[in-house]
C-alpha cells in the first residue's frame, strides 16, 4: 500500500465500540481528503465482531484470528498487510509502505481534524518518528496521554502510592507527567511516549527501527517502539489539536487479574532491555515486597503470586 495512512484497529470483544470507532474513521478519512487504509485484527472475538466488520464495513481489511495473538502482534500483522518489512533498515528504491500508521485502539473516537492534524505536523516536522493525540473522556475532560520514559520512581509510585500532600508528586515529573498547561495550551510539544491507544508512527521510522516487539503480550509495547525510535535519532510529540475520545480498558477490564499480569510481566521486559541492570534489580525488589504486602492484606491473589514469581 502506497498513500498517506494506514490505521491499524486490534479488536477483541468489543463490537459496539468498534463499530462506532470504525464509523468515526471513515467520516474522517472522507473529510480529511487523505489517502488511507484501514485494517481491522480480531483477536478471536466471540461477540460477532467480525461478522459486523465484514457486513458494515467491507471496506476495511479485516484480520481473523483464532487466538488472542496480544496487541504488538495483531498490529504487526496490519502493518506487514500495509507492506512493512520484517528486517528493520531493510531499503527499497520505492517505498511500498505507507506515509504513516496510525495505532487506533476500538474503544475510541476520532474527533474531527484529527487524522489531517497529525499528518500534516508529522509532513511539516520530519524528525517526528511518533505523534501522540489527546485524549478525551467520555465527558470532554482531559485524559492521561503522554509521558517520560518510565525509570525507578514510577515504578515505586505505582507499586507504593503515596496519600496526603506527597500524593501530589504522582503528577510531576518525577512521576513521568507533564504539566496539564501543556495540553490545555494547544501547542504540540516534546514527550517520551504517548499512551497506546492513539498514536501515529512514522513509515520511514517503522522501517528504519523494525515492527513492534511480540515478546510484549498487552502493555508496554509503544513504549518499547518509542524508546527504540528515540535511540535512531527520532523525536516524539504530543499534538493536542488532534483529539481522541478515549474510554479506557474496555479490553483489559473483562480479564482483570490476567491483564495484572500481562502488565507487570511487560514492564519486567521494558525495564530489562531499557532501564539497565541497576534499575531493573531495583524495581525487582520493589515489586517483590510490595507483591508480599498485596496478598497479605487480604485474600490471596495468584495474580500477585504470579507476579512476584515472573520477578524473581
Amino acid at each position: 500500500m502506497i498513500g498517506d495512512l494506514g490505521i491499524a484497529i486490534v479488536s477483541w470483544n468489543v463490537r459496539d465500540l468498534l463499530a462506532a470507532c470504525l464509523a468515526s474513521v471513515y467520516v474522517e478519512i472522507e473529510r480529511s481528503g487523505l489517502s488511507a487504509g484501514v485494517w481491522v485484527v480480531d483477536n478471536a472475538s466471540s461477540d460477532g465482531s467480525e461478522a459486523m466488520v465484514r457486513d458494515r464495513f467491507p471496506q476495511a481489511h479485516l484480520i481473523e484470528n483464532d487466538h488472542n495473538s496480544g496487541f504488538a502482534a495483531a498490529n504487526n500483522q496490519a502493518m506487514r498487510g500495509m507492506g512493512f518489512r520484517e528486517i528493520p533498515n531493510s531499503k527499497s528504491q520505492i517505498p511500498n509502505w505507507p506515509f504513516a500508521v496510525l495505532l487506533l485502539n476500538p474503544d475510541t473516537i476520532v474527533k474531527p481534524g484529527a487524522l489531517g492534524t497529525m499528518v500534516d505536523f508529522m509532513r511539516t516536522h520530519p524528525r517526528a518518528g511518533i505523534v501522540g493525540a489527546k485524549l478525551l473522556n467520555p465527558d470532554g475532560s482531559s485524559q492521561e496521554c503522554a509521558f517520560d520514559f518510565p525509570g525507578v520512581w514510577q515504578a515505586f509510585f505505582d507499586l507504593f502510592p503515596p496519600s496526603g500532600q506527597l500524593a501530589r508528586l504522582t503528577q510531576t515529573r518525577l512521576n513521568g507527567r507533564y504539566p496539564p498547561a501543556l495540553f490545555e495550551r494547544g501547542q504540540p510539544f516534546h514527550i517520551g511516549h504517548p499512551l497506546g491507544a492513539a498514536f501515529m508512527a512514522r513509515g520511514e521510522a517503522i522501517q528504519q527501527v523494525g515492527l513492534m516487539d511480540e515478546g510484549y503480550h498487552m502493555y508496554c509495547e509503544e513504549i518499547d517502539w518509542a524508546w527504540r525510535m528515540r535511540r535512531a535519532g527520532w523525536e516524539a510529540y504530543c499534538v493536542p489539536r488532534a483529539q481522541v475520545i478515549h474510554y479506557g480498558g474496555q479490553s483489559t477490564s473483562q480479564v482483570k487479574g490476567e491483564s495484572f499480569v500481562n502488565l507487570w510481566r511487560s514492564r519486567k521486559r521494558l525495564y530489562e532491555t531499557h532501564g539497565g541492570r541497576v534499575s531493573a534489580a531495583l524495581v525487582g525488589a520493589m515489586v517483590q515486597i510490595a507483591m508480599k504486602r498485596r496478598t497479605r492484606s487480604g485474600p490471596v491473589s495468584s495474580a500477585y503470586s504470579e507476579v512476584a514469581r515472573i520477578w524473581r
